[in-house]
């Protein structure tokens, strides 16, 4: 018997279908392949089963019957045996609702082999976890292609990333074209029904009607009634059929009136109503691609911090390849300047690297032999020589966007309400609407009185007030929270936002400036201004944030720079520069001590200097000690005042910071702050987080950089100062235009005020069809009235928002 022979198990069953591979580890003889058939031996519905001990796999043949890939795993992993797996990523457009991701997610989990599969509406991405083998990325994307939405692979270059954005921006000016037409052609419509309250009282011929209308229904509406159609393949309901439903059947009943009674019909149509209905539904959507493309675009921006080429040593021969072909020992070379491909620990070289991006800490950090480095970090003046340790996906970087990612996918839909809903709202509506029909003809009606009663059902049954309720609350409150200069990014951030009970802030940045002013000049003999003048004057063109902290107070004293005549950093320490003939010294203790120079005369000043949590920049001239320079990250005006609000409120305050825990108990300490944890990695942030919800808290985090991304992204609402990077305004649902601590409370209070809104406005809008349906199904209702009583109510939830343009954060905004 040959070995391929010996190492194959075969057994039979009736009904095979399709073919599932399963890639195993710990298969090494003939045993195993029976504890691998002993296994599966009594699951339904499998054919045949192969175990190649050769290729380390099982391969089964499955009828539709059988179980899920899952389930074959959980059995082998039970038998003793590791099952390999990978991660495949698609970018998939289309979507429009919470049912949609939900349908492609049945759809990929069908796919033999695929173990499980997310799909992330933030980003527009699916995530799909599958066996090594046997699944390829082209039958995921036509799997999702067959569930009726378009997909490819997540390409991880920067110019894939360049296309995907282009592509973007290209889909989001298609949607505002289409809600600018739909507006043009809707207005001429809507104008007679607004000027009946003036008295006015207008009708379009009826053709005009149905010519204004008609693009807006079957052109600007087509993609309702796609979607609509790929739901009712599902057996599903969401907003597009309701939207294709109702306003198809007053559409279509407009124009049968029309049909019959040519220009005699001149204000008996309501295509208007459908009309409003899709100008409407269209400006939501356009508003909810911007904030998908902004959350999608802020994460492809966080890849890109990472450069994609690196400088290795082979062969003792430097060459540059691809990040992508770094591995996990290479020794990777890190010029000045250049920012860091992959963690990596330093065989050689020291350096100060800006690492402001994961700890959040304003200034660069000393790191030298043995010290670790973080992917994206910048180096500065000195030359690293670095042993790779984590590389792709598993880099601080990467992972700090994965928890991102993660976070945004895993928050529960609170804003597809109306899409949930609409599940079971469709075969009701479908269903009274038949029996309407079927009841008023059995009763020996005619068709011409029983076609328009269930007509009726279907118009005054269209979600106008519902497709309204929350743009309208939405747009109301957004404006009026935009121009106390805050920005609201979402529904689930104000569907939350009323029960926070804990406010957790970031420091660097968010309470302070994020970057360190002069705030004091200790000599041993010049004037102040005459040591600054000096020690400005050796920094000019240097990029150190201390340099530049020097520089602005130089410049702010209106101090006159002599030129540099010579200039030598020295990483990790400061630098050497002559001005005027003499020799100064600025930088650590360290570098003064190894030129000779004694610091004992600034010893005790610096000590005192560093326990108000000051960084000293040391000086000497001319070999001697001349002076210290304390720099500190200044608090933001109106913190104080900030956290005092939110006690006003009940609310509870926590500092989460990556700073030095001494640094962050003293600024908590003058702010009132209750609780300070630091200091704390993104990964750590996440973790208190999720401590502080595990005990009942509902969490707010304020924070503004790519540190602070992960935590905004966990948190129950996420608020971001404007002046944060792009990273960090994605993964939240606020953003304050203006770094103002004191719209922290003015944010939580508009998002309580239209919550409250969109929540009267949704009630308004169920009430209307509860009290609606049964009238137009007893023939009480004309689809006339009908539309009317639909426009009103549309009237009464634009009302009811418009409320909310009166509200006013708590203090004077303009200062």
């Amino acid at each position: 018997m040959d070995l391929v022979a010996e190492s194959q198990i075969e057994r039979n069953r009736p009904g095979s279908g399709e073919r599932l591979v399963v890639p195993l580890t710990g298969l090494n003889c003939a045993a195993c392949a029976r504890r691998v058939e002993r296994a599966l031996a009594d699951l339904p519905a499998v054919g045949s089963l192969t175990v190649d001990l050769v290729g380390e796999r099982a391969e089964l043949m499955l009828a539709p019957q059988a179980p899920d890939t899952a389930t074959i795993v959980a059995r082998l992993k039970a038998a003793g045996f590791g099952v390999r797996e990978r991660t495949t990523r698609l970018r998939v457009s289309g979507m429009s609702c919470a049912s949609c991701a939900a349908r492609i997610e049945r759809a990929l989990l069908r796919v033999p082999g695929v173990l499980e599969a997310s799909v992330n509406l933030a980003t527009e991405e699916a995530e799909i976890r599958h066996l090594a083998e046997g699944v390829s990325s082209a039958r995921l994307v036509r799997a999702v292609r067959e569930a009726g939405y378009d997909a490819a692979p997540v390409e991880s270059s920067h110019e894939a990333a360049a296309r995907a954005e282009a592509a973007e921006r290209a889909a989001r000016r298609r949607e505002a074209l289409a809600f600018s037409a739909a507006a043009v052609l809707t207005l001429p419509l809507v104008l007679p029904m607004l000027l009946v309250p003036l008295g006015v009282h207008l009708h379009l011929p009826p053709s005009l009607e149905l010519l204004l209308a008609a693009p807006v229904q079957f052109v600007l509406g087509a993609g309702f009634y796609r979607r609509a159609w790929h739901a009712l393949r599902s057996a599903t309901g969401n907003m597009d059929l309701l939207v294709a439903l109702g306003t198809t059947a007053a559409f279509g009943y407009s124009f049968f009136l029309w049909l019959a009674w040519g220009e005699a019909a001149a204000g008996r149509l309501y295509v208007e109503g459908s009309a409003v209905i899709i100008t409407m539904v269209l400006l939501g959507k356009w508003l909810e691609g911007r904030a998908k493309a902004e959350a999608a675009r802020a994460l492809r921006a966080l890849a890109r911090l990472a450069p994609e080429r690196a400088r290795i040593l082979r062969a003792g021969r430097e060459i540059e390849v691809a990040v992508a072909e770094v591995a996990i020992g290479d020794l990777v070379i890190v010029r000045p300047g250049e920012r860091v491909p992959v963690d990596a620990r330093i065989r050689e070289g020291e350096s100060e690297l800006d690492e402001s991006l994961i700890t959040g800490e304003s200034l660069p950090v000393r790191r030298g032999p043995g010290d670790r480095v973080i992917a994206g970090s910048l180096n500065g003046s000195g030359l690293l020589r670095c042993i790779a340790e984590r590389v792709g996906e598993d880099t601080t970087l990467s992972r700090i966007a994965e928890l991102v990612a993660r976070a945004q996918s895993g928050k529960a839909p609170i804003q597809r309400l109306v899409d949930r809903v609409s599940g079971l709202f469709v075969p009701v509506v479908i269903a009274i609407a038949l029996a309407t029909l079927v009841v008023w003809l059995a009763l020996g009606y005619p068709l011409a009185h029983a076609l328009p009663a269930a007509v009726a059902v279907l118009v005054i049954a269209c979600p106008c007030a519902l497709g309204l309720a929350t743009p309208a609350a939405l747009v109301a409150g957004t404006g009026a929270a935009a121009r106390a200069g805050i920005l609201i990014r979402d529904i689930t951030a104000l569907e939350r936002a009323h029960a926070v009970d804990t406010v957790a802030f970031d420091k660097t940045g968010t309470l302070t400036r994020g970057a360190p002013v002069l705030v004091a000049i200790d000599t041993l003999g010049d004037a102040p201004e005459t040591l600054l003048a000096l020690v400005a004057a050796a920094q000019q063109g240097s990029e150190h944030p201390l340099a530049r902290a020097t520089l602005a107070a130089a410049s702010e004293r209106g101090l006159a720079l002599a030129p540099v005549e010579t200039f030598a950093a020295r990483p990790g320490l400061g630098l050497v520069a002559r001005v005027q003939g003499r020799v100064i010294r600025i930088g650590r203790a360290e570098l003064l001590a190894e030129a000779g120079i004694d610091t004992a005369p600034l010893q005790s000043r610096a000590a005192q200097r560093a326990a108000a949590g000051c960084s000293l920049a040391w000086v000497a001239i001319d070999g001697q000690p001349a002076g210290l320079l304390a720099f500190a990250d200044e608090l933001r005006p109106h913190a104080q005042a900030a956290v005092a609000e939110l006690k006003a409120q009940g609310l509870r305050t926590v500092m989460l910071s990556g700073d030095q825990r001494e640094v962050a108990d003293r600024v908590a300490r003058r702010l009132g702050i209750e609780e300070v944890f630091a200091p704390l990695l993104p990964e750590a942030k996440v973790a208190k987080l999720a401590e502080l919800r595990a005990r009942g808290h509902v969490v707010a985090m304020v924070g503004d950089g790519i540190n602070d991304a992960p935590a905004l992204a966990a948190a129950d609402v996420g608020i971001a100062m404007g002046s944060g990077t792009d990273v960090a305004i994605a993964a939240s649902g606020f953003t304050l235009l203006r770094p103002d601590p004191r719209l922290v409370p003015a944010a939580l209070a508009i998002a309580r005020a239209t919550r409250r809104t969109i929540r009267e406005n949704l009630l308004w809008a169920f009430f209307y069809n509860l009290v609606g349906l049964p009238l137009a199904a007893l023939g009480l209702l004309t689809p006339a009235l009908a539309g009317s009583a639909m426009a009103l109510s549309s009237l009464c939830v634009v009302a009811n928002a418009l409320r909310l343009t009166r509200w006013r954060p708590a203090f004077d905004s303009s200062g």
